[in-house]
């Protein structure tokens, strides 16, 4: 007695369909909330602005013309670039040997260290930007010990400088770096740095051409997670900042809360958006050549 079949091809299809079908509410759901207001700024973006009646409705590119002839607002955006590229980087190189030695770690205590990593996490920005403000303050941590130790005699200005900024943003995006790029390194098998030191490779050689060409993917999508978290952090630069410093996403939250101005305010932030996905891309795409270039050779 024979069996019929049905093809592969029906189930494949029926399948794929299926899986189409469970995904589209969530897929409704992420439109909603980052399609439609993303629209609707790019919608007010183009309205006009007047100081009596505010918002007018009309199509026009005033907005954007008034960002990129305005030496102020590109300065500030490219201080945005500066600072986050620069986060960014320091994220990596502090970040990358903690999360190398977690992933090897195979202490009893390894739960407890990924909590405290954690941990942070679960502090507001606010919260965190006060105690930078505390430690870089006149009367702060640093400022005490350096008039101690007898190094200065009158405090450091340190609040409300770039460094404030920079330090309080790594701090803030370090986790993220960290446990990216420590869930990536669990999956590599790191054997194979074992097997090179075997043959004769010094630590460093097996460092630079084994764990880090393996480890490009995760330093790929950290970079691109904090990078972009970099380019919209609003907390730290106002905190931190001051007027010492201005970026992007505190100059977005200017002009629409305070000044009013909707439709400029929505045209920063549409720039802001395109430029970090951008940046974002431009750096992930480098690093994926860079990865495919060393496992070429």
């Amino acid at each position: 007695m024979s069996t019929h079949h049905q093809p592969d091809s029906f189930s494949g299809v029926g399948g794929k369909a299926s899986a189409y079908l469970l995904a589209t509410p969530a897929t409704a759901i992420v439109a909603l909330i980052v399609l439609v207001p993303a629209l609707q700024l790019v919608r007010y973006s183009l309205n006009h602005f007047d100081p009596v009646e505010l918002m007018q409705t009309a199509l026009t590119g005033e907005n954007y013309w008034k960002f990129f002839t305005d030496p102020y607002y590109l300065s500030v955006l490219w201080t945005t670039l500066k600072v986050s590229i620069l986060c960014s980087v320091l994220a990596l190189v502090f970040g990358f040997p903690v999360a190398y030695r977690l992933a090897k770690s195979q202490s009893r205590y390894k739960s407890l260290l990924i909590v405290l990593i954690v941990f942070p996490l679960l502090v507001g920005n606010v919260v965190r930007a006060a105690g930078w403000m505390v430690i870089l303050g006149n009367a702060g941590f640093v400022n005490a010990v350096l008039l101690h130790l007898g190094f200065i005699q009158t405090p450091l200005r340190l609040m409300y400088t770039p460094l404030a900024v920079i330090l309080g943003t790594t701090g803030v995006v370090l986790p993220y770096m960290i446990l990216t790029l420590q869930s990536v390194l669990e999956g590599v098998d790191l054997s194979v740095e074992e097997a090179a030191r075997n043959l004769g490779a010094s630590a460093i050689t097996s460092f630079f051409r084994i764990v880090l060409p393996i480890a490009v993917p995760g330093i790929a999508a950290g970079t691109m997670l904090v990078l972009i978290l970099c380019m919209n952090a609003y907390a730290t630069p106002v905190l931190l900042g001051g007027t010492g410093l201005v970026m992007m996403a505190p100059t977005v939250y200017d002009q629409i809360s305070k000044a009013n101005d909707w439709p400029f305010g929505s045209a920063l932030a549409i720039i802001l958006m395109i430029v970090t996905l951008g940046v974002a891309v431009v750096s992930n795409s480098f690093i994926q050549r860079k990865y495919a270039k060393t496992m070429q050779s």
